[in-house]
């Protein structure tokens, strides 16, 4: 039930000034992604502002990306919730709108033991067909999936991967050994994708893509093809432009950055806001040094 190899990009959910959701916009998006060369749509991630969305729109978003798409790439959907019945009837209702995967974050703020955390899992993937994909990410979610907890829920047989962001290599090479190789790990931090790569990972699922597909999908193509070297260089020539994109809490930058390139994706949905003026000014020269501005 392996989805993807590769570079998928964490879509932005583009926006009207009211906050609802520009689907035209979110059709150049995936349209634009797609001709350069993007393995797999992540939407309505943390990127795609999911926890402020509704459940109708979310699903909604899922629908009309997997049309558009139309079995081009696979449409992966953010279903993550920390509210296990909750999770359930919204990866359900993505399963139902078309997504070919699911991407569930650990259940956040009440947080969970690992007892739990299997227990929660286990239960969202018992009640859809398709592929999960976990996704550890504790420095929002203040919840760390352990390697053991991972190796447990790879038992599961639709639970086929995880998004690991906690960057911590330790943990990344136990799961890699304790999992083994049919169980596929994605980078969740954009500069470690080549790190990440060397320790068995299939891609990534990226921020970065988002301005600049075509090298982030060549950054993964090139690793696997045996050019460590090229895609070195790739990851080492975006890291400024990565460290801009992360300046402030994700996504303000990345919808910053592709207003700033003319994508008229709107602005982030409350709580959420703008960047502050220097972030922006450090935004704009790193996207000129990186080519994607004049």
């Amino acid at each position: 039930m392996s989805i993807f190899t590769g570079a998928g990009v964490a879509l932005v959910t583009p926006t009207y000034a009211d906050g609802s959701v520009n689907f035209d916009k979110l059709k150049e998006l995936i349209e634009f992604q797609i001709a350069n060369e993007t393995d797999a749509l992540i939407i309505c991630g943390t990127t795609g502002e999911a926890s402020t969305l509704s459940d109708e729109v979310q699903i909604e978003c899922v629908r009309f990306s997997k049309e558009v798409a139309n079995g081009r790439v696979p449409v992966i959907a953010g279903a993550g919730s920390n509210d296990t019945a909750h999770c359930i009837a919204l990866a359900q209702g993505c399963e139902k709108a078309g997504a070919d995967a699911v991407l569930l974050v650990t259940p956040y703020y009440n947080k969970a033991t690992q007892k739990g955390l299997i227990l929660h899992y286990t239960a969202v993937a018992n009640s859809i067909s398709i592929p999960v994909i976990l996704y550890n990410v504790p420095g929002r979610t203040g919840c760390n999936i352990a390697p053991k907890t991972v190796y447990e829920l790879s038992k599961v047989k639709n639970i086929v991967a995880i998004k690991e962001a906690s960057g911590n290599f330790s943990q990344i090479a136990e799961i890699a050994a304790l999992c083994g190789p049919d169980f596929d790990i994605y980078s969740g931090n954009d500069d470690q994708i080549v790190p990440m790569l060397a320790l068995g990972a299939k891609g990534v699922i990226s921020v970065l893509s988002n301005v600049a597909p075509k090298n982030t999908h060549d950054m993964v193509a090139k690793f696997m093809a045996g050019d460590v070297a090229g895609a070195a260089k790739l990851q080492l020539d975006a890291i400024e432009l990565i460290k801009a994109l992360f300046c402030e809490v994700n996504p303000i930058p990345v919808k910053a950055a592709l207003n700033l390139m003319g994508y008229e994706v709107g602005p982030c949905r409350l709580p959420l806001c703008d960047m502050e003026e220097k972030n922006l000014e450090t935004l704009r020269t790193a996207l000129k040094n990186y080519g994607l501005l004049k």
